[in-house]
């Protein structure tokens, strides 16, 4: 009699066993390209975060990106995702990805210095984790380190009296941009692929337009912030990436809720899925152009160029362009208003020895903010809510507004403003950034070239309040297309 054949007992899914990669490999992906690696068995995040440090190691001495590196704690964290990964129980998607935070933003274990003298590291416990932060530990991700900034984040350029100047990636010389300066940076350099910077002013875009990455200003409250900033409903959390997919991905996770924030929008709808169109994400899109504010802003004819180049890509893709300009005056005296008083406010109740320590920048807007009257602040209020009227019957007309991030590319570093220039405040060669914090919408850095010796140029997207999924896809469609790169950083 023939034995019945017995039905096979199902077999367990083998595990690849990591296998050693590449460190440059490791530090040159994004955090899509980790996240795939890590699931298929590839590399595990300990690989990662070790290759990450050494990279750290490397280029920080040249770049200085870093306020606090803490390898030991990184790598523990490190190795319990290692264990998570095997058993296939990640905490979240972002599970082992390495990332790096601004000195603005609280984290618990680690002192918040705020790139200031004037912050004692023994002055409390800091045990506690911003909501950006808080919502990424929960995934599992690694805290590789905390990145510079000017002092309380007040001005364009990074530099402070308590860490010194961050050096761009791709010059030495020059500024790497701020105030989120050493997170670009270190992204730029593969020291982790995702930083969360903040920008009251331009402060995620500027320095992400520099140093040759992605970077978003969400809506106003769509990231949770606490505590709140000194400088108000002025300033925003983003994500600074290598991409914008990577971007909607942070975007995704720490736009979570948190008690803790009043003003928090709900989490950003459709972000990720936003990006599924590809190249196609910005077909039939209205899409105004506006290279210099209608003659308002000197454009340098190279980042002209390079950013009437992305316009001209994003025509090819598939989006209407037509050449217009908003209908809005410079508002940088209401800004200033703004901007100066919450510095005021913030050293109140400083002695005369503090203000001493005090980057000298900083305490002359200081001063003249302390200066301002309450009918001050509210005549600037006016003119906030007036030209977010006007951007608002604007993009009645237009899905999203392009201009060039900057008219400038990075110049020497140390300086508020370029040498030479006449400028006396760093908001005078930010005319494209500045106005989107006032009126709260979401607006996005793309890199599109390069000037003549080199260094970054961006293009900024910017959309209506909310459309933070929009702003994403048509980025996306640009990295998709290949109208995003830029050559690696010299510091490399």
């Amino acid at each position: 009699m023939t034995p019945e054949p017995k039905t096979p007992e199902p077999k367990t899914p083998e595990r690849k066993t990591p296998q050693p990669a590449e460190p440059d490999a490791l530090t040159a992906a994004t955090a899509h390209e980790l996240i795939a690696g890590y699931e298929r068995g590839e590399f595990s995040p300990l690989e990662a975060v070790r290759a990450v440090l050494a990279r750290i190691d490397a280029v920080e001495p040249a770049v200085n990106a870093f306020v606090r590196v803490d390898a030991e704690q990184a790598l523990a964290q490190a190795a319990a995702s290692t264990e998570r990964r095997r058993r296939g129980e990640p905490l979240g998607p972002l599970d082992g990805v390495p990332v790096t935070v601004k000195d603005l933003l609280l984290q618990a274990g680690a002192p918040t210095l705020r790139g200031s003298r004037t912050v004692r590291p023994d002055s409390r416990a800091w045990d506690e984790d911003a909501p950006a932060v808080a919502r990424l530990r929960e995934q599992g991700a690694v805290f590789v380190g905390r990145t510079t900034t000017p002092e309380f984040g007040w001005k364009g350029v990074t530099d402070s009296p308590l860490t010194g100047i961050t050096r761009n990636p791709y010059d030495l010389s020059r500024t790497s941009g701020g105030s989120s300066g050493g997170s670009a940076v270190a992204v730029a350099l593969g020291a982790a692929p995702l930083s969360i910077g903040t920008d009251g002013g331009g402060s995620v875009r500027i320095p992400a337009s520099f140093c040759g990455i992605f970077g978003l200003k969400p809506t106003y409250g769509r990231i949770p912030l606490y505590p709140a900033s000194p400088f108000g409903t002025l300033s925003h959390a983003g994500p600074m990436t290598r991409d914008a997919a990577d971007a909607a991905l942070l975007l995704d996770v720490v736009s979570g809720p948190d008690w803790r924030d009043w003003s928090q929008l709900p989490p950003a709808p459709g972000v990720v899925g936003a990006l599924a169109d590809g190249v196609d994400g910005v077909k039939g899109l209205r899409i105004a152009y506006s290279p210099s504010f209608g003659g308002q802003v000197a454009v340098r004819p190279d980042v002209a160029s390079a950013v009437r180049g992305a316009v001209e890509r994003l025509a090819e893709l598939g989006a209407y362009i037509e050449e217009a300009d908003p209908d809005i005056a410079d508002p940088v005296d209401a800004f200033h208003t703004l901007w100066f008083s919450g510095a005021a406010r913030l050293v109140q109740h400083f002695g005369t020895e503090q203000r001493e320590l005090l980057d000298p920048g900083l305490r002359e807007i200081c001063a003249a903010g302390e200066l301002a009257s309450a009918l001050d602040y509210l005549a600037a209020v006016d003119v906030r809510m007036e030209l977010g009227r006007r951007m608002g019957r604007f993009h009645t007309s237009y899905d999203l507004l392009v201009t060039p991030t900057l008219p400038i590319t990075a110049f020497e570093a140390g300086a508020e403003v370029p040498p030479g220039s006449g400028l006396r405040r760093w908001t005078g060669w930010t005319p494209f950034t500045y106005p989107f914090n006032l009126t709260q919408q979401p607006a996005a850095t793309v890199p599109c070239g390069v000037d003549g010796n080199g260094l970054p140029i961006g293009v900024q997207l910017v959309g209506p309040r909310h459309a933070d999924a929009l702003i994403l896809r048509a980025a996306h469609a640009l990295y998709a297309s290949g109208a995003a790169s830029v050559p690696s950083p010299r510091a490399a």
